[in-house]
């Protein structure tokens, strides 16, 4: 058995977004007496460029990526059938337009543009329906299968996707979805070459094979040359992509480092022109001081989840496991967290689904001044009452050390976190403490981390999911299959929301939802996603999606 993982996850919802870096075309100078990303000679040309990513990813599989590494990735390799332009607007791809849409809005259908694969063969129709019934099916076991529900089911269990001719594509959904059009921008319905993917794995045991090495084939702008795992990347321009005269960096060098610090001390030296993630202790001394410094909000919120299955809740019923979780909450200084740590104008959460995020009708589920939860109560009435539960579960301290303690055992767990997240997590150490919580901080890399996650061989640890419609949040809520919270009923709701039409209702159900979640006290909702990075004022037509991607094939000096 490897040794555990937390019982707290933090997990963005929202977000796609890459650790990136580039080469050097000269950074801003000092600033206010401040040493702010020095300038330097330029070492590579301007059609290339340097980006920074913070783990090796795990698969660059659209069907089997969740993670935000693999995704940054797919989206820069792969095309799909729609994307989104640089102000959010859902635009085609390799869609010729928008679809055609019954009556009754069920069945789509989609013209597609003329294409290719990297290799010269022509992307068709029939490339999409193989894909999407890849990624369905359960032996492939995709962690997003589930977003292909909405579509109908053949008699054999096929997806009722149909190629009616080469560059026609027939939908049949389940019912009305509000949303299937940016379903269709999402990568797991990116297309995959099914002769790789079956080539590299004709017995379907390990079917990400296809593309654990340079050299495999696709249809974005670019294609990967080459790939020193846990080392570096490289892409280049794909010639045979559809739009490549619009292509303007010929090559993008990836380097693999979790290091934010090492990272920043790169750009600072004018080794690299771009990192999304500045270490806390320089965010004073840029931020509204600096040109190169960006602060950029992405539809995520952070929030705190417990594994129900941790051995501090053994022996407990469910209301005292319950009482446990909810003692935990109540010491979690929000504002303290957000004013301190992180420092860029995040806002306490008070909502699992964030403000801003489209309801598929033209609207948002949340404003501003929308609340479901009481983000900025803390103080002495939170620590007393959060000292009450814990008495009431069992749980003392016997021996005067400060921890308490119950039948023997500690109430003590890891929390596991990777460099930028630290100071979050050692202040709610601190917290935790004040009642007699143990909580140790190991730092790890994202992508060993994220291993242990998805194993479940954790107490806590940290995700990131990505991409802005609430479905994939609430489906994503409950990864614990012994979660009290995950039930038949809620999933049931889970459905429902996802297929209401009408934007007052749906907004209702997606509120009811997330009290589902607060009144189990399953996960909490920490703080509003914001990202901040660097990148040097020459770089020009920096786009970031409203997913969080970012885009680099149109980049320029």
């Amino acid at each position: 058995m490897k040794k555990k993982l937390v019982s707290i996850m933090l997990v963005a919802a929202m977000a796609l977004s890459v650790a990136a870096c580039g080469s050097s075309k000269g950074n801003s100078a000092k600033t206010d007496g401040t040493e702010a990303m020095a300038s330097s000679v330029s070492k590579t040309p301007d059609n290339q460029i340097s980006i920074n990513l913070a783990s090796e990813p795990q698969t660059i599989d659209p069907a089997l990526n969740s993670a935000v590494d693999g995704g940054c990735m797919i989206v820069n390799s792969f095309a799909g059938l729609y994307t989104y332009d640089k102000d959010g607007k859902l635009i085609p791809q390799l869609a010729s337009d928008m679809p055609e849409v019954s009556d009754d809005e069920t069945v789509y259908t989609v013209k597609m543009i003329k294409s290719q694969w990297s290799n010269g063969e022509e992307v068709t129709a029939n490339d999409f329906v193989y894909s999407w019934n890849r990624a369905a099916d359960e032996k492939t076991a995709a962690d997003y299968a589930y977003l292909f529900d909405i579509i109908a089911r053949n008699d054999d269990g096929s997806l009722a996707v149909e190629a009616t001719d080469d560059y026609t594509l027939k939908i049949t959904l389940t019912n009305p979805c509000p949303y299937f059009n940016d379903l269709m921008a999402f990568p797991t319905y990116f297309p995959v070459y099914q002769k790789d993917v079956e080539k590299a794995d004709p017995d379907g045991k390990n079917p990400g094979k296809w593309c654990q090495e340079a050299g495999f084939v696709s249809n974005g702008a670019y294609t990967l040359k080459s790939w020193k795992h846990n080392e570096s990347m490289v892409y280049v321009k794909n010639p045979k992509y559809y739009d490549a005269d619009n292509v303007t960096m010929d090559e993008i060098h990836i380097m693999l480092s979790a290091d934010d610090t090492a990272t920043y001390a790169a750009y600072n030296s004018g080794d690299l022109d771009f990192v999304d993630t500045v270490p806390n202790d320089e965010i004073s001394t840029l931020n509204g001081k600096n040109s190169d410094f960006h602060i950029i909000p992405n539809l995520g919120t952070y929030y705190v989840g417990f594994n129900v299955n941790d051995p501090i809740f053994d022996g407990k019923t469910v209301e005292q496991a319950a009482s446990m979780r909810k003692a935990m909450n109540l010491l979690i200084d929000r504002e303290f967290i957000v004013e301190n740590v992180g420092q860029t104008g995040q806002i306490a959460a008070d909502s699992f689904v964030p403000a801003g995020m489209s309801d598929g009708n033209g609207g948002v589920f949340k404003t501003d001044d929308t609340s479901y939860y009481d983000a900025t109560k803390t103080g002495a009435d939170q620590v007393e009452e959060a000292k009450k539960l814990l008495e009431d579960a069992g749980w003392k301290d016997t021996d005067g050390d400060g921890i308490r303690e119950k039948d023997g055992k500690k109430l003590s767990f890891t929390w596991y976190t990777w460099s930028s997240a630290t100071r979050r997590a050692e202040k709610m150490s601190a917290q935790l403490k004040e009642v007699g919580f143990d909580m140790q901080i190991e730092t790890l890399e994202w992508n060993y981390m994220y291993e242990k996650i998805e194993s479940d061989d954790y107490d806590a640890g940290i995700r990131e999911l990505g991409w802005a419609e609430p479905i994939l949040i609430f489906n994503a809520c409950y990864k614990d299959p012994n979660a009290p919270g995950k039930t038949d009923a809620y999933f049931k709701k889970v459905a429902e929301m996802a297929a209401e039409t009408d934007t007052d209702k749906r907004t209702e159900k997606v509120g009811e939802l997330q009290m589902h979640i607060f009144e189990n006290i399953d996960l909490v909702p920490l703080c509003a996603e914001l990202s901040f990075e660097a990148h040097n004022s020459s770089l020009k037509n920096y786009t970031v999606l409203k997913d969080g991607t970012h885009v680099w094939n149109d980049l320029t000096y």
